[in-house]
This record gives C-alpha cells, sequence and structure tokens, in this order.
C-alpha cells in the first residue's frame, strides 16, 4: 500500500475520479494501474480565495507489487509506503469487583469500551436518561417547559457533546485517536470522519450513535445504570472500597475499587462530595462570554470570497479566532458551529447557560461559535477549590434573574460596543430556544468581561471580515467552556488519597473536547487492565 499526501484538487473538480488520476500522474503510472484508492485526509486550502483548493492524502493499492517497489524506489517527497494502523485490546481475567465507570460522555465512553473489551463488565452510571428519554426532555425545555435537572443538555447519555454538533478536532497527537474515530464510523458516524481535517458527526446523527455504542457495549458484558448518581464514596486506608448511589428506588451500596471518575464538567454536586471526602483538587482557568451568531453566508463570503461562497462542495465556512489583549487576557473563539443553532444548556434551575451545536449537515442559516475571555483562579475571588463553580453559578443566576425565565439575554454586536441595549434584530435572527430576551448582555457577565469581549470583537473583525457587523448578536452566558476545577491525579491516574479512583476527562480537567476526552478515557481504562 503507497501513501500520497499533499494532492491539490480546485475546489470545483473534488471527486474521486480526479483524486485518483492525480494520484496516478504523481506516481507516473496509468490510473488503470491502481486497484483501489482511499482517502485519508481532506482539508480545505483558502488563502487565495481566487484559487481555493482541497488539498487531500490517500492510499493507493497497487495492482502489480513490482510496480509499488518501483514507485517506493524512486524516493518522491511526499509519497511513501502506508504503514496499516492496528490498536488491540487483549482480554484479561475478570477483576474481584466489576470496574465502575461514572459517566457516560466520551470519556466514560471509551473507557467502559475498553474495559468491556478487555473482558471486565463494567457497569456505566449515569444520572441523566437515555438519548431518547433526553431527548424528549430537552425538547419540552426548548419548548418552554421545566429544566429537568437530571437529564437535560449537560446530563445523559452521551454527556454534553451529544448535544454539540460532535466535533472531533483536536490538539492531541496520539495515535488512539485513529480508534476513537474508527468506533465512532462503526457504531454509525459517517466514515468522512476518517479523513476530514475537521472531523464532526453532527448531533442528529450522533444520538444514533451513542445507542449502537451503547449495544456494542452490553452486548460485551457492560451493564448501563441511567438515572443513577455517585453520592458518595468509601475508603479505607487510603484504598476506594465502595460506592454509595442514588438511584430512582433509593440510595444503594455496591462494593467498588476501580472507578473511572469521568462525571463531565457540570456535576457540581459529584464536586462537592468529593470535596468533603478528602479528594485533593485545584482550581483550574477555564473561560466565559456569549454565543455569537452570523449568518452563514456571511462567513462563507469572509472565508471563501464572494465567487465560492454558496459553494456546496466547500460546505459551510468555519472560522478560529484568538487575540490578546495589552492587559495579557486572552479572548478566543470556541466550538464553533457552522449551519447551526444556539441552544439553552442549563443544568439547574433558575440558570441560564448557552451552548451551540450542528447538525451533520450543517445546513442551518446562521453560525455560531462562543466568544469566550479566559478567567483565572484570581478572579474567583476565593482561594477555595470549587471557587469557580460559584464564579459560573453567579452569572448564570443573573442571566435569570435577568429575563425571569430560561429566555437567554441578547444584544446586537453594534450595540454592545456602543454601549446601549438593544431593542430590534437586524438581519441576524437568533437561533435560541425557547427565546432571547433583547437588552444588555452585561446584566449577567462581569465588566472585565464584557470589556475584553469589545476590544476582542474589534481586533478579530480585523481578521475576518464582518466578525464585528452591526446585527450580529450576542447570547449570553456560556459559562461551562470547561471545567472550573481540577481533580488531582498521580503518574498512574489515580488520585493520591484515594487508590483506585481515576479523575478522567473534562470534568476531572485532563480533557479539552470530545477526543481528548476519549483518549484520556481509554488511558484510564488502560491503566486499570495492566494492573
Amino acid at each position: 500500500m503507497i501513501q500520497i499526501t499533499d494532492i491539490k484538487v480546485p475546489a470545483e473538480s473534488m471527486n474521486m475520479t480526479y483524486v485518483t488520476s492525480a494520484a496516478a500522474g504523481l506516481m507516473k503510472i496509468a490510473p488503470s494501474e491502481i486497484r483501489t484508492v482511499k482517502l485519508t485526509k481532506k482539508s480545505v486550502d483558502a488563502r487565495k480565495k481566487s484559487e481555493i483548493h482541497f488539498v487531500c492524502s490517500v492510499e493507493c493499492e497497487i495492482k502489480n507489487p513490482a510496480t509499488e517497489k518501483l514507485i517506493l524506489s524512486r524516493r518522491i517527497r511526499n509519497i511513501s509506503q502506508a504503514i496499516p494502523y492496528v490498536y488491540t485490546v487483549e482480554k484479561s481475567k475478570p477483576l474481584r469487583n466489576r470496574p465502575v465507570v461514572v459517566g457516560s460522555g466520551p470519556a466514560g465512553l471509551f473507557a467502559a469500551l475498553i474495559l468491556a473489551m478487555g473482558g471486565q463488565n463494567p457497569i456505566i452510571l449515569e444520572r441523566g436518561g437515555d438519548v431518547n428519554s433526553r431527548r424528549a426532555s430537552v425538547e419540552r425545555y426548548f419548548g418552554g417547559g421545566e429544566l429537568d435537572p437530571v437529564s437535560n443538555i449537560q446530563f445523559g447519555e452521551g454527556g454534553a457533546g451529544t448535544f454539540s454538533d460532535g466535533k472531533l478536532t483536536t490538539g492531541t497527537k496520539d495515535k488512539r485517536i485513529r480508534f476513537v474515530l474508527e468506533q465512532f464510523v462503526r457504531t454509525g458516524a459517517s466514515e468522512e470522519i476518517l479523513y476530514n481535517a475537521k472531523p464532526h458527526v453532527g448531533t442528529d446523527v450522533l444520538m444514533n450513535v451513542m445507542v449502537n455504542m451503547r449495544s456494542r457495549i452490553t452486548s460485551l458484558g457492560g451493564e448501563y445504570r441511567f438515572f443513577t448518581k455517585l453520592s458518595d464514596i468509601h475508603m479505607e486506608d487510603g484504598k476506594l472500597r465502595s460506592i454509595t448511589l442514588s438511584t430512582p428506588d433509593g440510595e444503594e451500596e455496591i462494593p467498588a475499587d476501580r472507578v473511572v471518575l469521568a462525571t463531565g464538567h457540570s456535576a457540581r454536586d459529584t464536586f462537592e462530595m468529593l470535596y468533603r471526602r478528602g479528594i485533593p483538587m485545584i482550581q483550574k482557568p477555564f473561560a466565559v462570554g456569549a454565543r455569537i451568531e452570523h449568518p452563514q453566508r456571511v462567513i462563507n463570503a469572509a472565508q471563501y470570497g464572494e465567487d465560492y461562497s454558496e459553494n456546496r462542495v466547500l460546505g459551510a465556512a468555519d472560522y478560529k479566532l484568538a487575540v490578546h489583549l495589552p492587559d495579557g487576557r486572552g479572548v478566543y473563539t470556541f466550538c464553533m458551529c457552522p449551519g447551526g443553532y444556539v441552544v439553552a444548556a442549563a443544568s439547574e434551575p433558575e440558570s441560564v447557560v448557552t451552548n451551540g451545536m450542528s447538525l451533520f449537515a450543517r445546513d442551518g442559516a446562521n453560525a455560531n461559535s462562543a466568544l469566550l475571555v479566559g478567567v483565572n483562579p484570581a478572579d474567583f475571588g476565593s482561594e477555595h477549590p470549587l471557587a469557580g463553580v460559584e464564579f459560573q453559578r453567579k452569572i448564570e443566576r443573573a442571566a435569570f434573574a435577568y429575563t425571569g425565565s430560561s429566555r437567554a439575554p441578547a444584544q446586537l454586536v453594534g450595540d454592545f460596543l456602543a454601549g446601549k441595549p438593544s431593542a430590534c434584530f437586524g438581519d441576524t435572527r437568533p437561533t435560541y430556544r425557547p427565546s432571547v430576551a433583547l437588552g444588555e448582555i452585561g446584566c449577567c457577565l462581569p465588566e472585565f468581561i464584557t470589556g475584553s469581549m469589545k476590544s476582542g470583537l474589534l481586533l478579530m473583525d480585523r481578521k475576518l471580515k464582518g466578525f464585528a457587523r452591526y446585527d450580529a448578536i450576542l447570547t449570553a452566558p456560556e459559562t461551562r467552556s470547561s471545567s472550573p476545577v481540577r481533580i488531582l491525579r498521580g503518574e498512574n491516574l489515580q488520585s493520591p488519597a484515594a487508590e483506585g479512583l481515576y479523575p478522567c476527562g473534562e470534568g476531572a480537567g485532563y480533557a479539552g473536547g470530545i477526543m481528548s476526552a476519549a483518549v484520556d478515557g481509554i488511558k484510564c481504562a488502560e491503566m486499570i487492565l495492566a494492573k
């Protein structure tokens, strides 16, 4: 098998016939000498608006082994021997007590999968509901109904990522990433995620993937327990011995000496319980801000140019912006959702939280992303390990107090920059449900956050034309960008105060998205299997 990188394909010519012909030309053979061609990477190069093209990598199977040997002997820069990817999990003797995975988000999901593949029959605890019941709760809330505090955008099967597009981009360089992508494809995600430079599953597809992943884990001996929350842990001589669960039928204690703690960043009551039990944790920086929405056509034109703004092959354009202000504070965009929607993401009563999501097609009228300002422990006003949680909570409750409901405060960017409340919309219409309350987002965000956002908007507009357009909409607050706490662990990935407790993933402060969380879950499971 031969690997070829850096194949340039004009935007209007992106098809496998063209790619095969281009690959054959680089190898100096006829297309008929190639048995198969498989895309391994595809990205858009839009640096020159007059010459937008795709950059592709492929793996080619050559019909004649002698021809393949000849091609490799030429030592062409972007042609090499393809190296097969292999990740295996060896089955081992079941542990005395079944390992427990707390949380079914990406970290918990992949920890459970590896443990199940290893023959350990894990128990997966999820405080929220399965995907279908969770979706019903979320839709009721979006429609103006009451928040379900145990099954919502943050809690339930698949974790917060289930309702945030399923973006699989990551800065993590780890051999396990390919395994994660392959498992998503195996359970229903599009094969595109195996080669797209910025892969995403789509919220609509991801729900089915979660159901299929659950079926696979249970077929391997895993057991899911929904609406079941970890409420306490019990130790002897610094070693985990059992845990107490809150279930629909009451409290239950089960033996547990290996627990993967993958709760996600919003399990505030779990953080409090662990703190009371003496589990070491520290404050962690995170970021706060609002969701910003533009018409998707504006972003397409800014990124691709007017000539390509309606090009369906290129798809909905994205962006990633970051600036550093003179005072040292950073402002950046996060979780960008092309053709997406702003969603209500609260997990506590009388609170307002925003997030973003896209469906697989990314065909919504608006683009949105979080516009965030970095916050540090010095901003929290306390040295308590959970002070960051209270910092978030204060903002979320202030937003609810301003609107008197789950409606979110919203303001046009032009009015925000001018320091006046908004009274009417322009061309951009908000996608947040149940609805927004026009006014001022400063009603809930601290002044140092809004001041930094204003400076950041103007600087970002220089990088992306139209980013600070007057009628773009800011919907606040976005507070759950990452965990406000880090639960400490050693090189063995266990808590130094509780042998057998494995703080894991984004909630514990060791990941920043679906992929990095999934990889961290795999690492924790590997450590358990190794013991």
